[in-house]
């Protein structure tokens, strides 16, 4: 509730329960939230991260090192808070990986420009001094560029090991790695000139059971259904796949009808009639020459039983997604109307067989001759692992994207934010005022990255720093954290990659998150339904939930 007096008269201007805080109790509070957050997920950065268990209100259990998954499992309730949550996702649409690091750039930049505040240096001069560190960070970040022939699969797969060295999958990186850069090069295609790596267009399927290494690339796409009838085979070699989008079955009229029946003769008719339109539906399909019949939608009982007479294999209620793919890795054409097929229309396959994976049957279509969809089938002990190795498998094919189409990496392993670091203060001592100041930790606020690195690794964070830097003093560029002997060592022969589009998203988009919440000064908090007010009062923590 706010009052302001006009004319002597207090004026009530917000909503009864309304709360309002602002100047430095509104720019504590936001950055408090923030760096609650960054706090809370700092430890599971790096191979050596450790991983968090969140239970939801049912009891679902999820346990995962990854940011964006631990983000949004919290029941976050700071407005700020949640700002700094949608920061992890925006990153994980954009590029797939390092929704992590984000979270704790954006943490320690508040953090740095709290000190800032504290020696009042005003919110706006912090803004811009982060604004020009951002642009000279970005062009800097070229220097460590490192171009990568694609033809070069031991570069990629030390940029995927790299990825999945954090992860539950990392005992298995080295049979993992090879899999998934199959899968994305599968379906990579030129375009005008560019190669494009969609890899929407890798279908993931997972069912607990075995190991890890049992887990399959798929030159097809595995759906999770089984075969329509009993009397169907079960396998069809040299696959001839008929994509449908229509029912196999009698259409029913948009109208109301009734049907007036004197004896059994008209009875047998009517049913012999419909019968016959079946038929007539189903000649059609076999005249075509396919074997497979893959339907979106449903297929009459009557019409499955002359499908198995003639030996055809067919599967019906099939996905939209599931649909493309298949035309994808198949060749064949969806069709929404059965009159009219011809063979050209027809996709093929080397088998098409429905197997059982545990308690459930899976309908395999597989041997494609130049699949532009596959499948990866994920196996694991449980579904905890399960879960957590998709995750996983899905940041390695998106640095295998990036990789692709950007055609560059930078070194790892805190590498980039050192010499991010060391460039940006030899830049702060250029200018004048106090934006200088304002570079000066956005720099410092870099180092958290090598700093949290070799605290989860258990080395001591202030004696990596000061070895970092005086190896990149030399002139060492590449040098980064080992996290087995806590030395300085050149990530680039250590074959610690990641994509540079990574490390590029993860600087900017922190970077303009900490510049949106410094900009703030006055939060106003309307009443809520239930629990406290989202803001929180001056001087208070901010409520951030269970995490």
């Amino acid at each position: 509730m706010s009052l302001v007096n006009i004319g002597g008269q207090p004026v009530l201007l917000l909503k009864e329960g309304t709360e309002r805080t602002t100047g430095k109790n509104a720019q504590q509070n936001n950055i408090a939230a923030a760096k609650v957050i960054a706090e809370a997920i700092r430890s599971s950065l790096g191979p050596k991260g450790l991983d968090k268990m969140l239970v939801d209100s049912f009891g679902d259990v999820v346990i995962t090192n990854d940011g964006a998954t631990i983000l949004k499992e919290m029941e976050i309730q700071h407005p700020a808070a949640k700002f700094v949550v949608e920061l992890a996702k925006v990153q994980d649409d954009e590029v797939g990986d390092g929704t992590t690091t984000v979270v704790i750039i954006a943490g320690e930049l508040l953090k740095q420009a709290e000190e800032l505040l504290a020696q009042d240096v005003h919110s706006s001069i912090i803004v811009d001094g982060y604004r020009k560190a951002t642009a000279k960070a970005l062009e800097y970040l070229n220097d460590l560029a490192i171009k990568v022939d694609l033809n070069d699969r031991d570069l990629i797969k030390d940029g995927v090991r790299t990825s999945m060295g954090s992860k539950v999958i990392a005992g298995h990186s080295n049979y993992l790695a090879d899999l998934v850069i199959e899968a994305a090069m599968a379906i990579t295609v030129e375009k005008d000139g560019k190669r494009i790596c969609d890899i929407d267009n890798i279908k993931v399927e997972k069912k607990k059971g075995e190991s890890l290494s049992e887990t399959k690339l798929i030159k097809g796409i595995v759906l999770d259904k089984s075969v329509v009838h009993s009397g169907m085979p079960k396998k069809i070699t040299d696959a001839k796949i008929l994509l449908i989008d229509a029912p196999i079955e009698v259409t029913k009229t948009e109208f109301d009808a009734k049907i007036n029946i004197t004896n059994p003769d008209q009875m047998k008719a009517f049913l012999d009639q419909e019968q016959t339109m079946i038929e007539d539906l189903v000649n059609k399909i076999i005249a075509s020459g396919a074997n497979v019949i893959l339907s979106q939608k449903g297929i009459d009982d009557l019409a499955q039983h002359f499908l198995a007479k003639k030996g055809i294999l067919a599967v019906r209620r099939i996905k939209k997604s599931d649909m493309e793919k298949l035309a994808k890795a198949t060749g064949a054409k969806i069709l929404t109307r059965i009159d009219g097929i011809e063979e050209s229309d027809l996709g093929h396959a080397k088998n098409v067989e429905e197997r059982k994976i545990a308690d459930d049957d899976f309908v395999f279509v597989e041997g494609c001759p130049n699949p532009k969809s596959v499948s990866i089938l994920i196996r694991g002990g449980t579904d905890l692992i399960v879960d957590e190795a998709e995750r996983s498998i899905h940041d390695a094919l998106c640095v295998i994207r990036n990789i692709i189409q950007d055609g560059v990496v930078v070194p790892g392993g805190g590498a980039p934010e050192i010499y991010l670091s060391q460039k940006l203060k030899a830049y702060a001592n250029t200018l004048a005022g106090r934006e200088q100041l304002a570079v000066g930790k956005f720099a410092k606020a870099l180092e958290i990255i090598p700093r949290a690195l070799a605290e989860n690794a258990g080395l001591d964070p202030i004696d990596v720093l000061v070895s970092l830097t005086a190896e990149h003093d030399k002139g060492s560029k590449n040098a980064g954290v080992n996290l087995l002997t806590g030395k300085p060592t050149d990530m680039v022969k250590e074959k610690i990659f990641e994509p540079i589009s990574v490390a590029r998203q993860a600087i900017s988009s922190a970077s303009e998150a900490a510049q949106m919440i410094l900009r703030i000064d006055d939060v106003i908090a309307a009443k809520a339904s239930s629990g406290g007010a989202p803001g929180g009062g001056p001087g208070s923590m901010p409520d951030m939930g269970e995490y």
